[in-house]
């Protein structure tokens, strides 16, 4: 795999079962890469390691005073020179390009993931987690991928040089062989209370920057309350918090840094102490002296590499299983991905657990004291379970499980718009251009929402006084746009869709009354023989639906019309009025607010 092939055309399906799972099947999946990085990793360390040779061999050359042989040595070095530049550069290319890769396999999954989950990946796992699993934890993650070639190839040199010196210098060579493992061992006590401390100034860390944001969102309000320095002092306080933290962790770091600075130079100190007493004693030449300590000194950076694949595989695994988390999680409680027809299902919508049936082809409002409710019960009728409800039966569209269709039918069924849509950054044109049937155009679904003075604010920002609000750019989430402008646009997107099923949860919260009651009266219209559901409390809305559904304490308990529901329902009518006390009114009050109402509707049909 090359670079230049990114993206995969499919990355696969991972092993989510745990952190040290996932990396292994990362490994198995670049065994090629890897082999080729290891090869030319042996090439630059068997050049390095030979060099020293070369110089052992033109030092006793010198002293034993052949030309012939110094020759030799320097012939030798300029060949193991020209290894070590071509070994360490192919060796930089394919470990980078295994970081990379499996980098973009994991971040690919991860958008996977978040594509099938849309919505509902926010209510299962902490949005700061999303982003901090596709940064910081897939560098990690590469960075130990790319570490494993590397550690290879200095695993083989070193067994080898090592090898080499027991049998080139037994005396020597011995003593070498039996330090190098207790170098490697002594620095691993101290990666897990780094790792840990460095986990610990993460999430402080993490802490800390989502105190700043929801400070900054929410400074208009603050200084309108007077809470400002509140908020203020609370992010001084995590901020020191980080930096004690950091500080714990540099300290950890520090002393690992210092013990691979001593424990090597010790064994140098050693070496060429004992290497000197056995030069004295003529059992060794100066330049097999040389040659000794030259390979010594290059063993100091295999041992670099060990220590680095340590420390990469403490960082990597807790960075691994937070990525699991996250790619494990499924379209509902129970994970599933759905293997069921691909055929969309059509008949009435009906949800097992609450009892909620929305008939085919017919606008159906819900009503729903709690909103947290209301956010469920929409999500389980797109077909997504909420977590941690297991055993929650899927919603059934035509008798048909939603999650047990494929994705693609399940969302060519059902199309949820949840209370706070969000507005890509981008011209209009582009918003509006979703997957859809073709059934409904952009104009007529933008007249359905009602956005005549949305175009025409777009209009007079349009680019280059062209007057076409098709092209006028629309900033990130919409926030030169108003609530109302906002959420008009995004049940426009919803209506050019035009799925056979449309849920909206509170799609007019934001907008007047007046501009309410035309939504309604569009909606209906275009929606015509088209399942709708509105989850709503305003009249205007209940009162142009063809029936409407009151759930309470998570199920439907009535079903009616509007007029019908508040007339008949104490329970209902508390909800829709905001009444404190739900006992029954009078009669002639009941009357008087319908007939209000019916008023209310003649004066807008004549606006």
């Amino acid at each position: 795999m090359q670079i230049r092939d990114l993206p995969y055309t499919d990355p696969g399906r991972p092993d989510t079962r745990s952190g040290p799972r996932l990396l292994l099947w990362l490994g198995r999946h670049q065994l090629a890469g890897q082999a080729k990085a290891m090869a030319w990793g042996v090439v630059h360390m068997a050049a390095v390691a030979a060099l020293p040779v070369a110089l052992g061999i033109a030092v006793q050359a010198v002293v034993d005073r052949s030309g012939a042989r110094l020759a030799l040595a320097g012939g030798l070095m300029v060949l193991l020179g020209g290894l070590v530049a071509l070994g360490d550069t192919m060796l930089h290319r394919t470990a980078v390009t295994n970081w990379i890769t499996a980098a973009a396999r994991v971040q690919q999954l991860l958008a996977r993931k978040t594509a099938e989950l849309g919505a509902t990946l926010t209510r299962q796992v902490a949005a700061g987690e999303v982003v901090a699993v596709s940064t910081g934890d897939v560098e990690k993650i590469g960075w130990f991928v790319e570490a494993l070639s590397r550690f290879g190839s200095a695993l083989f040199t070193t067994l080898s040089v090592c090898t080499a010196l027991v049998v080139y210098q037994p005396a020597l060579g011995t003593v070498i062989a039996l330090a190098v493992p207790a170098l490697v061992l002594a620095v691993l006590p101290l990666l897990p209370p780094a790792t840990r401390r460095a986990d610990e100034q993460r999430d402080k860390a993490g802490y800390a920057t989502e105190l700043a944001s929801d400070t900054v969102a929410g400074l208009r309000v603050l200084r309108g309350i007077g809470g400002e320095e509140l908020f203020l002092d609370r992010y001084r306080r995590a901020s020191q918090e980080v930096r004690r933290a950091a500080v714990r962790s540099a300290r950890m770091w520090a002393l690992i840094a210092a013990v691979q600075v001593l424990l090597p130079g010790l064994l140098l100190i050693a070496v060429v102490g004992y290497g000197v007493g056995l030069v004295e004693d003529g059992r060794v030449g100066v330049g097999e002296l040389v040659t000794v300590y030259g390979l010594v000194t290059f063993l100091l950076f295999p041992l670099r590499v060990f220590e680095e694949i340590a420390m990469a595989y403490s960082f990597s695994r807790p960075s691994a299983e937070r990525a699991a988390r996250v790619l494990s999680l499924g379209r509902t409680a129970r994970g599933g991905e759905g293997e069921g027809p691909a055929e969309v299902p059509a008949g009435d919508l009906y949800d097992p657990e609450s009892g909620l049936s929305a008939p085919a082809g017919r606008l159906t409002a819900v009503v729903c004291g709690d909103p947290d409710a209301a956010g469920r019960l929409a999500d389980r009728l797109g077909g997504h379970a909420a977590a941690g409800t297991e055993g929650v039966p899927s919603a059934l569209l035509g008798g048909v499980a939603l999650d047990g269709l494929p994705l693609e039918t399940a969302r060519t069924a059902v199309l949820v718009q949840d209370k706070d849509p969000v507005l890509l950054s981008g011209t209009l044109a582009e918003l509006l251009d979703v997957p859809a049937s073709g059934a409904v155009p952009a104009e007529a679904a933008l007249a359905a929402a009602q956005c005549g003075d949305v175009l025409t604010a777009l209009a007079q920002a349009s680019p280059e006084d062209s007057r076409d609000p098709m092209r006028t750019r629309i900033t990130e989430r919409g926030r030169s746009l108003s609530g109302g402008q906002r959420q008009r646009l995004a049940l426009a997107r919803s209506l050019v869709t035009d799925p056979q099923v449309l849920v909206l949860d509170e799609p007019t919260s934001a907008v007047d009354s007046h501009t309410e009651a035309r939504i309604a009266d569009g909606l209906r219209a275009l929606r015509q023989d088209r399942t709708t559901v509105v989850f709503s409390s305003s009249p205007l809305l209940l009162d142009r639906a063809d029936r409407v559904v009151f759930v309470q304490e998570g199920r439907a308990v009535a079903t009616g019309t509007h007029r019908g529901l508040l007339r008949d329902d104490p329970a209902y009518r508390a909800v829709v009025t905001r009444e404190t006390d739900p006992v029954a009114r009078p009669a002639n009050e009941l009357d008087a607010e319908l007939t209000e109402l019916g008023e209310s509707e003649q004066i807008e049909e004549s606006a």
